[in-house]
């Protein structure tokens, strides 16, 4: 089963391309990061009960304020309030909260992975020929190397991210908008670094266009994907588990040399500066 990484950057349209794939003609599975990091700290479950303990002597407002409508002291579920997550943002961002945020991602980032490991694990033994991983800060966080191909959302003009962000959040001035760009990796970049990884590994869908324009580009890029991962072969990992071990081995280790490559390029790069 190919593990088909999906990211981008703000407004350049990765969360559109991830409802295209999900529907048909597609119809591909999509974990999404951002949705389990959610699910696993609610009410009830190991990474709600973790933060309670760890936080909420120290922040009285780490919970919602119980009212009829949210279940009041027990919740919704009966397995406790929700986390007030403005609060516990104040907790750990900013200057000084090191130690904080290394505490949350701690408890957070290992429940999201079991999490997501446990969705492709049952996406693979339903036979489904690929899973996509919806990951906003796939190349930040460590899983580029698990996927055999990552396809990065990107637009080749500047100013259309920008007029699609202030379109999406009007409330953004201009600088505004030019601080949340300025604040991720450029998209241009990461498009870059994917198409190292050669064809098939690595694939960009350009959405500087209209929805049309966008369905003809993602139908274009899917048709690569699957001529290097067909159905064919995701049956036969399916029916020879050995045989998946060592593909998924091989894609691993050779994702993992070019992303060192690339990172010892950049290195040298920004010495000569």
């Amino acid at each position: 089963m190919l593990l088909l990484g999906l990211t981008g950057s703000i407004a350049t349209g990765k969360s559109t391309v991830s409802q295209i794939l999900k529907s048909p003609p597609y119809n591909l599975p999509v974990i999404d990061a951002d949705k389990v990091a959610r699910q696993v700290v609610e009410p009830g479950t190991s990474g709600y009960n973790k933060i309670v303990a760890h936080f909420g002597p120290s922040t009285p407002d780490l919970l919602v304020p119980p009212t009829p409508e949210n279940g009041g002291e027990k919740g919704v579920n009966g397995k406790g309030r929700a986390l007030n997550r403005p609060a516990l943002g104040r907790r750990v961002f900013g200057e000084g909260k090191d130690e904080d945020r290394k505490a949350l991602n701690k408890i957070v980032h290992p429940a999201v992975r079991q999490e997501m490991y446990k969705q492709m694990m049952y996406a693979y033994l339903r036979g489904n020929w690929a899973v996509v991983l919806d990951v906003p800060l796939l190349f930040e966080s460590g899983w580029e190397p698990l996927c055999g191909t990552i396809m990065v959302v990107a637009v080749k003009d500047a100013a259309v991210q920008m007029q699609r962000l202030r379109a999406r959040d009007e409330h953004l001035t201009e600088e505004d908008a030019k601080n949340r760009v300025a604040s991720q990796w450029d998209v241009r970049d990461k498009a870059e670094r994917c198409l190292r990884r050669g064809d098939k590994a690595g694939v960009v869908v350009w959405n500087d266009g209209d929805q049309d324009d966008l369905k003809r580009e993602i139908d274009r890029v899917m048709g690569i994907v699957k001529d290097g991962s067909p159905q064919w072969w995701a049956w036969m990992l399916l029916l020879f588990p050995p045989l998946g071990v060592l593909s998924g081995g091989w894609s691993y280790l050779r994702s993992w040399y070019i992303k060192m490559q690339w990172e010892q390029e950049k290195a040298k790069e920004k010495a000569k500066l």
